[in-house]
C-alpha cells in the first residue's frame, strides 16, 4: 500500500505551509500528492506550482470539477500538466454536488452518471490525440451545421495513457467506476464498512468491464492526527466540525451524499440528527450529535502504533493508496503527523 497527501484547498490561510508539506512528503516518498478545488481555488494552478518545487511525487486532482470544465479542456489540461511534470500527473475528476454545480457554474446537476460516462470518453478520446468527434446526449463534437471541425491535441503528454480517477460514493457511481476509471477516490472511508460501501460496487464494474481489480488504485482520503492513545477523544473532537459540515450541511435535506453514506455504514438516527441541526443553523449542536466512533473509524489518530494498525485493516480491506490529511495547529504538527504516517506505514510492514 502507497501513501499520499491531500493539501484540501489553496487560499485557507496555510499556503506557505502546504507547499512544505508537499515537499516533505516528496523527500519521505510519498506517491501522489492530491490538490481539491470547490470554489475558490482551482486545482490546476496548485499542482503546477506543487510539481514546479518538488522532484518525485506524483500530483494529482482530488477533483476538478465536471460542470468547471469542458471535457476537452479537461484533457488539455491534463496533457500539460503531465507533460510539465515529468509524468507525474493523475486525472482525477468528479461532479461536485448540486449546490456548487448550479450556484457556482450554473450548469443543472441532472443524470450525472451519464455526463460523466460521455465526459471520460471524450477526454480518453481528446488525449490519445487523434481527431475529436463525438455524438453523444450531452456533448456533440463539432457542433453541427457550424463552422466547426474534428481537432486533435497539439500537446504530446509524458505518457501515452494518464491514469484517470473518479470521485464516487453513491453505489451506481462507484460500480460505472470500476467499468471505466483506474481508479476511485473515496471519503470518510471505514475499513470495516469499506467492502459493503464501496469494493463491491467497484468489483461489480470492473467485471462488468471484463476486469478484475488488479491494477485498479483505491484511494480513500484520511484526516490524521498524532498523539497520544489516552488522548483519542480529544484528537476526534478537532474533526466533528469538519463532519458535521459534510454529514449534515454539504447538499440539501434531499441530496447530501455524505449524509446517505454515514447512513449506510448504520449511522441512520445519528445522520438525521446531525442534518437537521446543521440546516437549522446549530452548526454546534451539529457537531456534537457526530458519534465519536463515526470519527474515528474514518480518520487516523493516536501513536504511530495505533496508526499503524489501522493501515492494517484499510490494506487488508482492499485500499491500494491511501491518502492523508495531516492535521495540526502549526507547521511543525503538520510536519510531524506526515512522518508519523511514512513511520507508521514501515511498522505495519506495508512501506
Amino acid at each position: 500500500m502507497q501513501l499520499g497527501i491531500n493539501l484540501g484547498y489553496w487560499g485557507a490561510g496555510m499556503d506557505a505551509d502546504n507547499l512544505a508539506v508537499a515537499k516533505e512528503a516528496d523527500r519521505l516518498g510519498y506517491a501522489v500528492c492530491w490538490a481539491a478545488e470547490a470554489y475558490g481555488s482551482d486545482a490546476a494552478t496548485v499542482l503546477s506550482w506543487v510539481a514546479a518545487q518538488t522532484e518525485r511525487i506524483d500530483i494529482g486532482s482530488a477533483i476538478f470539477q465536471i460542470p468547471a470544465r469542458q471535457p476537452a479542456m479537461t484533457a488539455m489540461t491534463a496533457a500539460t500538466l503531465d507533460s510539465l511534470s515529468g509524468g507525474r500527473f493523475r486525472l482525477g475528476i468528479g461532479v461536485s454536488g448540486p449546490q456548487v454545480s448550479e450556484g457556482w457554474y450554473g450548469v443543472r446537476f441532472d443524470k450525472p452518471l451519464a455526463r460523466t460516462r460521455e465526459y471520460v470518453e471524450i477526454v480518453r478520446k481528446a488525449m490519445t490525440r487523434e481527431r475529436l468527434s463525438y455524438d453523444g446526449a450531452h456533448w456533440t463534437l463539432p457542433l453541427p451545421g457550424g463552422p466547426g471541425k474534428p481537432l486533435k491535441l497539439t500537446v504530446h503528454p509524458e505518457r501515452e495513457h494518464i491514469p484517470l480517477y473518479i470521485a464516487a460514493i453513491g453505489p451506481k457511481n462507484l460500480e460505472q467506476t470500476g467499468e471505466i476509471a483506474d481508479g476511485a477516490l473515496l471519503i470518510f472511508p471505514a475499513a470495516e464498512h469499506l467492502e459493503e460501501t464501496a469494493l463491491r460496487h467497484l468489483r461489480a464494474g470492473r467485471e462488468k468491464a471484463g476486469r478484475t481489480m488488479d491494477g485498479f488504485d483505491v484511494v480513500p482520503t484520511l484526516p490524521l492526527a498524532l498523539g497520544d492513545d489516552k488522548d483519542v477523544p480529544a484528537l476526534a473532537d478537532m474533526f466533528r466540525p469538519y463532519t458535521a459540515l459534510y454529514v449534515g450541511g454539504m447538499g440539501s435535506r434531499k441530496q447530501n451524499f455524505y449524509n446517505q453514506l454515514a447512513q449506510r455504514m448504520g449511522y441512520e438516527r445519528e445522520a438525521a440528527e446531525i442534518q437537521d441541526k446543521y440546516l437549522d443553523g446549530d452548526k454546534n449542536g451539529a457537531a456534537a450529535a457526530v458519534p465519536h466512533e463515526l470519527i474515528d473509524s474514518t480518520t487516523l489518530l493516536g501513536s504511530v502504533d495505533r496508526i499503524a494498525d489501522r493501515m492494517k485493516a484499510y490494506a487488508a480491506a482492499g485500499v491500494t493508496t491511501l491518502t492523508l490529511a495531516p492535521a495540526g495547529l502549526t507547521l511543525d504538527d503538520r510536519i510531524a503527523s506526515l512522518r508519523a504516517g511514512s513511520d507508521a506505514l514501515e511498522r505495519a510492514g506495508l512501506a
